[in-house]
């Protein structure tokens, strides 16, 4: 009987155990679970406060884009306007006026003389040699003066007349034969297209155009004539 106080503490201890593991067991089975019944719910005043992640700061709103300021609208006062310059139109260049020339107005402009005639001859001063068709003659001039002349000369018939006009000499042959007429042609001084020229020939006969002198004075018109000098048929 002695036995049975002891074996009643024992039991008492146990059951004490008992109920202290019962609580903790009832309180970690609200808060786990089988893989099978899912999470356990906790009780608010039970659970531990979870921590919540921190949301990331919204961005700061972008700056409005800034609108140019507007004018002030007009007041009731009158505007004033500067009128624009007008352009000036630059006169166009003249020709100078006689007074600034040193001529006088009043005196018209009378266009340059002719050259003077040789006197004696129909040719003018600028000439060197001179034919005149009508009287058959020729004369050499040097610096407006007859130096030779009036000489006889031949020319051209109506068939082949000597021309008239202002001519220069082209060239010379001392002894020339024509490639044409085949006629010989010495001191000859060539003046004129066609082979037209001053040589030596007889002076009973027209020429083909030609101007021809005797033997003297065609060595006279070779010799005095160069390239270059003025002839001419008036």
């Amino acid at each position: 009987m002695a036995a049975q106080p002891q074996c009643a503490r024992r039991i008492a201890i146990g059951a004490a155990l008992a109920a202290v593991l019962s609580t903790v067991l009832f309180g970690v089975g609200f808060g786990v679970g089988t893989a099978e019944e899912g999470p356990v719910a906790v009780p608010v005043s039970q659970a531990a406060p979870r921590a919540v992640p921190a949301l990331p700061a919204e961005p700061a709103p972008r700056a409005a884009r800034e609108e140019p300021a507007q004018p002030p609208a007009p007041g009731p006062t009158t505007a004033v306007t500067t009128p624009e310059p007008t352009p000036t139109e630059e006169p166009a260049p003249t020709a100078p006026s006689r007074e600034r020339a040193g001529v006088n107005a009043s005196v018209p402009v009378r266009a340059p003389a002719p050259a003077a005639l040789v006197p004696g001859t129909p040719c003018t001063v600028t000439a060197r040699a001179c034919v005149d068709l009508a009287g058959r003659t020729s004369w050499l001039i040097k610096d407006g003066v007859v130096s030779r002349g009036p000489v006889p000369v031949m020319i051209g018939d109506e068939i082949d007349p000597t021309p008239r006009g202002t001519f220069a000499v082209e060239w010379k042959a001392e002894q020339w034969t024509s490639r044409e007429y085949l006629t010989q042609m010495p001191y000859a001084v060539f003046f004129a297209e066609g082979g037209i020229a001053f040589h030596e020939g007889p002076q009973d006969t027209s020429s083909a155009g030609c101007v021809k002198l005797s033997h003297e004075n065609a060595m006279a018109w070779f010799e005095y004539l160069q390239v270059g000098d003025q002839v001419q048929i008036r």
